[in-house]
């Protein structure tokens, strides 16, 4: 019999542990209100004027919003993680390939969070930046021990505090620059395409995106699991862009907290960038180890500390090293969001068996093929790199799935006249 947890790593949770509306939103805008998203709006906000900004900004996490609001939706019909969803269309052991690229990239990005957090604080405060790191980091450990109850408590705190200050944040950029009008107005001193912005705004959160499962898998009806993740990555992420973008196209600074600090808020700065961080990273080790429990079968809390210890303990590196990988690395998830969804509404056209009356295959070598291929295109491919890698790595899992499912009826069919 398979070993069970509270957080539900190797079953679907029943509807008797499913989360209301209210705390499925605070959940998924807790995973969406991450500092590397502002980040990213200052870098676009910087190149393009203020309505092309809104104009790719809206595309952008619209777009996010579709394929996460996808996933969330398999996700809440079926009660099963990502991790666990993978096993349908990889394989019980293919599956590991998905969960260990998902796990070992979420543990990046919390190392890299941690840093990000300490790094900035350490410099305006004059304190230690290690010992910020080891602090700040084991404090997140702790708090993500507690999984999905402590990601709601935490996200019902964050998520009002971030958007009030950072609105306040915008609202002083927007007044030095002149007003609403001199925003409409303003004119970018370097130039960026808007296929470059595109990618970076759908690039920058799609990896985390294709975890959605882990967390709209709560959900009690696959409607509030669609609409709270879709309000988390259209509105939610735009938000995010727009207090980047505001601060870089009024003070010059891509980084929001360099932004606060210039504004006289320290404390607020400190306040918004780590509640930002913290959200994130704790979902980022909540689902890195639900990863790793369904490679190993040892429970999620296991690897939560222990991917957090390590995390921590490479924050510096990771931060110094590792971003320019796990963005490489990000390029190989999103097709793994997109077998799934093939899998689930083309192939077995939303007839999933029920989790514990499945017997999977071990590997499905089709969909492994397909990833690598799908990969490969979305690197080569004119365009959008992430959407490459979704709709290629669709078509393609489709197709092979059919070339296959063809090849074993040619097969039976000999099989059949020799006998």
């Amino acid at each position: 019999m398979k070993k069970m947890d509270s957080e539900f790593s190797w079953q679907a949770v029943p509807q008797s542990n499913r989360n209301g509306f209210w705390k499925t939103l605070s959940v998924m805008l807790g995973l969406t209100f991450f500092s590397a998203s502002m980040l990213a709006g200052g870098e676009i906000g910087m190149g393009l004027t203020f309505s092309e900004f809104i104009i790719i900004v809206l595309a952008g996490n619209l777009a996010l919003g579709i394929f996460t609001g996808t996933l969330a939706y398999i996700a809440s019909k079926t009660g099963l993680s990502t991790h666990l969803l993978a096993k349908y269309a990889f394989g019980d052991k293919g599956s590991y390939l998905p969960s260990f690229l998902l796990g070992f990239t979420q543990v990046g990005w919390f190392g890299v969070g941690v840093a990000m957090f300490a790094v900035p604080v350490a410099n305006a405060m004059h304190w230690n930046v290690y010992a910020l790191i080891f602090i700040f980091g084991l404090a997140m450990t702790a708090t993500s021990i507690f999984g999905m109850k402590a990601l709601v408590i935490l996200g019902f705190v964050a998520v009002p505090a971030i958007a009030i200050l950072g609105s306040y944040s915008a609202v002083e950029a927007t007044e030095s620059l002149g007003g609403v009008a001199a925003l409409m107005e303003y004119k970018p001193t370097v130039s960026i395409t808007l296929s470059a912005a595109l990618t970076i705004c759908i690039g920058s959160f799609i990896s985390a995106g294709t975890l959605t499962p882990d967390f709209a898998r709560f959900a009690k009806t696959s409607r509030s699991a669609v609409i709270a993740t879709v309000i988390a990555f259209f509105l939610g992420n735009s938000l995010m862009f727009f207090f980047g973008a505001i601060g870089s196209m009024s003070y010059g600074l891509a980084d929001i907290s360099e932004v606060m600090f210039l504004q006289g808020l320290m404390i607020p700065a400190i306040i918004v960038l780590g509640l930002n961080i913290w959200t994130t990273n704790d979902n980022a080790l909540y689902a890195s180890g639900l990863g790793f429990a369904n490679i190993t079968k040892i429970p999620k809390k296991v690897f939560v500390v222990v991917n957090g210890l390590v995390g921590t303990i490479l924050a510096m590196w990771m931060y110094n090293n590792f971003v320019g990988f796990l963005t490489l690395l990000g390029a190989a998830i999103p097709s793994i969001g997109a077998i799934i969804i093939t899998d689930y509404f083309f192939v077995k056209r939303r007839e999933y068996k029920a989790f514990e009356e499945m017997t999977f295959k071990s590997v499905n070598w089709v969909s492994i093929a397909a990833w690598g291929v799908g990969v490969a295109f979305a690197q080569v491919a004119p365009g959008i790199t992430p959407l490459n890698a979704l709709l290629g790595t669709a078509v393609i899992y489709f197709v092979f799935m059919k070339v296959a499912e063809v090849k074993k009826i040619k097969e039976a069919k000999v099989i059949s006249v020799d006998y």
